[in-house]
């Protein structure tokens, strides 16, 4: 689940999250296919492929896997990659609303295992539009507190596009443009701050609260749509609050 709502960091998620590691590997991998096939091998002339790289490996991702995918992308071992990148809409418990990014090389398996996905765990598929439009596509950079202040952050990032910074308990959020984040990036390395992830997500302008019986049905929901080898990112609205957290947390 992307986005910056809490729930993504209580034990159930990461209980999900330590168990994918391959589906997360394979992500990465689809990304590196994606931009060796888009821009070429050269990691120092295509910036995509660099960017891809770079997480990847951040993420332990083999060095044998990242070289096997970059030449696999850029058609150097005879294989094709084509791509599609396909969002599906989604409405969840209590009115909540979820935005499924996937990236396929089939898109009518993608769109039938979504769709069962959606209506066998409580959603209900959306029509076009009328899900999106509540989401805007942001740079985010996540990076731990460690012993800074706010402050600190903020003057780093201010110049190179930053939006605000937000205080997210044991984190800052970088907010920018999708395209500043580059800069933000470059910002934050030369003040020797370290950052965890940076992405372009899609933010909510507003939030849902959850009260625990839907957050057990949300959370399923996204679980299932998550285990979907086509699905790269689940976008949502929905908020959980510090008691629903609780809750759930001493049900694991």
């Amino acid at each position: 689940m992307s986005g910056h709502s809490k729930w993504a960091t209580t034990k159930h998620k990461k209980a999900v999250i330590d168990g994918r590691r391959a589906k997360a590997f394979a992500k990465f991998i689809k990304n590196i296919e994606v931009a060796a096939r888009m821009g070429g091998p050269d990691t120092s002339g295509n910036p995509a492929l660099e960017l891809a790289v770079s997480k990847a490996k951040k993420n332990s991702v083999p060095n044998d896997n990242i070289d096997r995918a970059v030449k696999r992308g850029a058609g150097l071992t005879g294989e094709t990659i084509d791509y599609s990148e396909i969002f599906y809409e989604a409405r969840g418990p209590q009115g909540s609303a979820l935005l499924v990014e996937c990236l396929t090389d089939n898109k009518n398996r993608a769109a039938s295992e979504v769709r069962v996905a959606i209506t066998r765990n409580g959603g209900t598929v959306a029509d076009q539009g009328s899900v999106n439009y509540l989401f805007t596509r942001k740079g985010v950079v996540r990076l731990p507190k460690n012993d800074l202040a706010e402050d600190d952050v903020l003057l780093a990032v201010l110049d190179a596009g930053a939006e605000e910074v937000k205080d997210e308990g044991e984190s800052f959020e970088v907010i920018s443009e999708a395209s500043d984040l580059p800069a933000i990036r470059a910002a934050l390395t030369e003040a020797s701050i370290e950052y965890e992830t940076d992405e372009a997500e899609f933010l909510p302008s507003m939030q849902v609260d959850l009260d625990s019986d839907a957050a057990r049905k949300f959370l399923r929901l996204v679980d299932a749509l998550e285990e979907l080898d086509d699905v790269q990112n689940v976008y949502s609205n929905a908020h959980l609050s510090e008691a629903v957290l609780a809750e759930l947390d001493t049900e694991d």
